[in-house]
């Protein structure tokens, strides 16, 4: 077999990209994205409680809960209706919805507000242990202010179903990191 010099050179470079490439998947860091573990504990099953609402918020703690109860079955980690077969249930309290004006118009004229609301969480066995619990967990979200009242309410109520779901999320991905 004769290879020239530009043979060689075309050889070498088409299975370099080969060797390089195998390289990085042999030496992948593990890199997960986070809540992609498992329930702590060894839970299979959980129960979704209806959270406690201790705000001013009417109906607030329904939508949380329905948020909450739809992250843990679109991760396929199985919520039962029964608090008698789960594993584990999940209790938890809205301690605060805070609204805060962000921007003005003036000194007297809103045009932004941020809704921002925390919650306590706790996930027992059913004899009552706590295996898992965390304070505070919190997220905002902004939402216009307009000269109707009826459009800001509407605004507003676009914003906490929008935080409802980012704080499921991110409940969700606490309670499965497994680090």
């Amino acid at each position: 077999m004769n290879l020239t010099a530009g043979g060689t050179l075309f050889f070498n470079r088409k299975y370099s990209w080969a060797i390089i490439f195998l390289g990085l998947i042999i030496s992948a860091c593990g890199y997960r994205f986070a809540g992609g573990g498992d329930l702590p504990s060894g839970v299979r099953s959980i129960f979704i409680k209806i959270l406690e609402n201790r705000t001013g918020e009417t109906g607030v703690e329904n939508v949380i809960t329905n948020d909450l109860i739809y992250e843990f079955t679109r991760n396929r980690k199985i919520v039962l209706a029964s608090s008698d077969e789960a594993d584990a249930i999940l209790t938890g309290v809205i301690k605060s919805m805070g609204i805060r004006t962000i921007s003005r118009k003036g000194s007297h004229i809103p045009l932004e507000r941020r809704v921002q609301v925390a919650v306590d969480l706790k996930l027992t066995d059913p004899d009552g242990s706590v295996i898992w619990s965390a304070k505070g967990v919190s997220t905002n979200e902004a939402y216009n202010v307009a000269p109707d009242k009826h459009v800001t309410e509407q605004n507003r109520r676009v914003a906490i179903a929008a935080l409802s779901k980012r704080l499921a999320e991110k409940i969700y991905n606490r309670l499965t990191d497994d680090f």
